[in-house]
C-alpha cells in the first residue's frame, strides 16, 4: 500500500549523506500498520516510488493505469531504504540517502527535497534486532547500511560487547554513532579500493571470538557473499543464524539487482 508522506525538513549528515524527515497525514497509518514490534527492529526499511521529474507525475501512482500509457523506462521505480528513526512526538520518520552527485533518482531527489514535497512509499518491513545475553556482536556494513547499524548499536544493552566494521569512502563520511563501551566502532576507508574490499579484508583478519556470535552483515552483494562464506566455513556459524543481506550490487541498478535476487548470481550462498 502506498502512503504519501511530505518532506518536513532535510539535513546534511555527512558530505554524501542526506537525512530526510518525512511527515504528514500518512504517519499515523504507517505506525499503525507497522505495529510496535516491527518499529523496534533495527533494520526496518521502506520502499519508495520515484518518478522521473520531467514527467510531472503526482503520488500516489496508479501503476496499472501508468503501465497502459507509459513506456516501461518511464514507469516509477522502487528504491529501498532503511528508516533511521521514528519520532512519535513530531510524527515523522527519518531516512538517510547516500548521494552521488546527479546519479540515479533517489539521491538527487533527497539532495534537492524541499518542505512540502510529496513522496510515495510502502512498508515497513524488518527482520533483525541485536541478540540479547552473552554474545559477541559482529556488525559488518557499508555506507548503505549505516542507518541500520546505527539503530542496532543504540538498541544494545549497556554491557554489550563486539565490533562494528563500517566501510565508507574516507574520513569525511564518518557520522556520529552511539555505541556501548564494549562495542568497538571501526571505520574502514575505501580510498581507491573496490567496494567491499576493506570489509572483506577486515573480517578475514579478525580472530574468532569465543562463544556465540551475533552476525549482522549488510552491504554490497559480492562482499557479503565472501564474508558469509568465511563466517560459515571458517568460524562454523550456521547460515540461518546470521543476518546477511545484499543491499545492492556494484554495477547494477536496483531494478536489475532485484531481478537477479532469485537467480544464482543473486544468492548469498551458492548452494
Amino acid at each position: 500500500m502506498q502512503r504519501v508522506f511530505e518532506v518536513v525538513r532535510t539535513e546534511r549528515v555527512a558530505p554524501q549523506l542526506v537525512r530526510v524527515h518525512l511527515g504528514g497525514d500518512a504517519f499515523d497509518g504507517f505506525v499503525e500498520n507497522a505495529g510496535p514490534e516491527k518499529l523496534a527492529l533495527a533494520d526496518k526499511y521502506v520502499k519508495f516510488l520515484f518518478a522521473r521529474p520531467e514527467l510531472e507525475l503526482e503520488p500516489p501512482y496508479d501503476l496499472d493505469a501508468l503501465r497502459a500509457r507509459l513506456d516501461p523506462a518511464d514507469m516509477p521505480v522502487r528504491r529501498t531504504y532503511t528508516v533511521r528513526a521514528v519520532d512519535h512526538e513530531a510524527k515523522t520518520i527519518a531516512v538517510d540517502f547516500v548521494v552521488h552527485g546527479d546519479a540515479g533518482l533517489a539521491g538527487p531527489w533527497a539532495a534537492s527535497a524541499q518542505p512540502g514535497d510529496r513522496v510515495a512509499l510502502s512498508g515497513p518491513g524488518a527482520k533483525y534486532t541485536p541478540a540479547s545475553g552473552d554474545v559477541f556482536h559482529l556488525l559488518v556494513v557499508d555506507d548503505a547500511a549505516i542507518p541500520a547499524v546505527a539503530v542496532a548499536l543504540e538498541t544494545m544493552s549497556a554491557d554489550a560487547r563486539g565490533v562494528a566494521l563500517i566501510e565508507v569512502a574516507d574520513a569525511d563520511a564518518h557520522v556520529e554513532l552511539t555505541a556501548p563501551a564494549g562495542v568497538e566502532v571501526r571505520w574502514l576507508h575505501r580510498e581507491g579500493a573496490g567496494y567491499g574490499e576493506p570489509l572483506v579484508t577486515a573480517v578475514l583478519a579478525l580472530p574468532q571470538p569465543e562463544g556465540e556470535v551475533d552476525v549482522f552483515a549488510h552491504g554490497e552483494r559480492e562482499a557479503i557473499k565472501r564474508i558469509g562464506a568465511h563466517l560459515h566455513e571458517s568460524w562454523g556459524i550456521e547460515r540461518p543464524a546470521m543476518s546477511l543481506s545484499a543491499y545492492w550490487a556494484f554495477g547494477r541498478s536496483e531494478d536489475a539487482f532485484q531481478a537477479e535476487k532469485r537467480s544464482p548470481a543473486g544468492q548469498i550462498f551458492a548452494d
